[in-house]
């Protein structure tokens, strides 16, 4: 008995590399465009329910505006001012949190150079003083 192997009628082949070829070529293409969107990748270990919160959220119009403000609160971008960025040499990372900001300040405030103290960064000062130090700074 002889079993006949027939091909089975699909899709004509429209592009001649293998399909594991063409998906790697789409992914990486995918990626320079999001690159050039100024979109990154970013991977969170979260707990169940906030992960999928957030999940949801990211849908909501308005809300990447809301996280960046609230990531503006939580953590102080140290390049955007010149004399916590002295105070942070010995750190690896452009970030450090609010607390820590106060912290610097407030320890090493003999280093801080206030007579070339741009508004921006005093008026940074006082928003930790109020919100870590109720309205003081211990210098």
């Amino acid at each position: 008995m002889r079993t006949h192997l027939r091909k089975r009628p699909g899709r004509p082949k429209s592009n001649p590399l293998p399909r594991d070829e063409q998906l790697r070529r789409a992914k990486r293409a995918q990626r320079a465009r999001d690159r050039n969107a100024g979109l990154v990748l970013c991977q969170l270990k979260l707990q169940a329910q906030t992960a999928e919160s957030l999940r949801d959220a990211l849908g909501v119009p308005g809300f990447e505006e809301l996280l960046r403000g609230f990531l503006e609160e939580a953590v102080v971008d140290v390049r955007r001012f010149p004399n916590l960025q002295l105070l942070c040499w010995n750190r690896a990372g452009p970030f450090v949190t609010e607390r820590d900001a106060f912290a610097l300040y407030e320890r090493n405030w003999r280093f801080v150079d206030t007579k070339r103290m741009d508004e921006t960064e005093r008026l940074l000062i006082e928003r930790l003083a109020a919100k870590y130090g109720n309205g003081v700074l211990n210098v």
